[in-house]
């Protein structure tokens, strides 16, 4: 799993922040917190006990516009919300599942960048629509060289590798 640290305006915004150490030190010496934002309903992870301790807002999945980032509604259904972030001015997509690139259960057969085993039948196409430079992902290491072309990759791929997900899930399940 992973979380990020986003500086935007010297305001510093958590996104599905993990508890670790030093986690609330580093994050504070980047900049004034302006806020943590939980991008899927089920990270709940610690967002509120950061959001509490640094005594700003909790956007628990936000489909509207938060700070300098716009929010793209990724999933919509009664189990499972999920938004994305664009951050324009940085060229920054941040996903919280529908994009990762763990081996074996979201990147597949050599994927930069996979689509979460989910969510691969009904990819989510509104990504398309960015040209990042970097990706953030909750599920692996971001992707920074061409990131464009990654995301573009997977969606058109994600229905295409199933069968392949059929091979590489168990081996992503036996290692945890």
């Amino acid at each position: 799993m992973a979380s990020h640290a986003l500086l935007a305006g010297g305001k510093v915004w958590l996104v599905d922040p993990n508890e670790g150490a030093g986690v609330e030190e580093r994050a504070r010496t980047l900049g004034e917190p302006a806020g943590v934002l939980q991008l899927l309903d089920r990270h709940n992870r610690a967002c509120a006990a950061f959001a509490e301790r640094l005594d700003v807002p909790h956007y628990r999945v936000p489909f509207e516009p938060v700070g300098p980032f716009e929010t793209v509604a990724v999933v919509q259904r009664k189990r499972w919300q999920e938004v994305a972030l664009w951050w324009p001015q940085r060229r920054v997509l941040v996903c919280a599942d529908a994009l990762g690139t763990v081996p074996h259960s979201f990147a597949l057969g050599g994927e930069r960048l996979g689509v979460h085993p989910l969510l691969r039948l009904t990819p989510p196409k509104q990504l398309a629509r960015f040209e990042p430079e970097h990706v953030l992902c909750g599920h692996g290491a971001g992707v920074h060289e061409r990131a464009t072309e990654a995301v573009r990759e997977a969606l058109a791929n994600a229905r295409r590798r199933i069968p392949r997900l059929a091979l590489e899930l168990p081996k992503a399940l036996s290692r945890r």
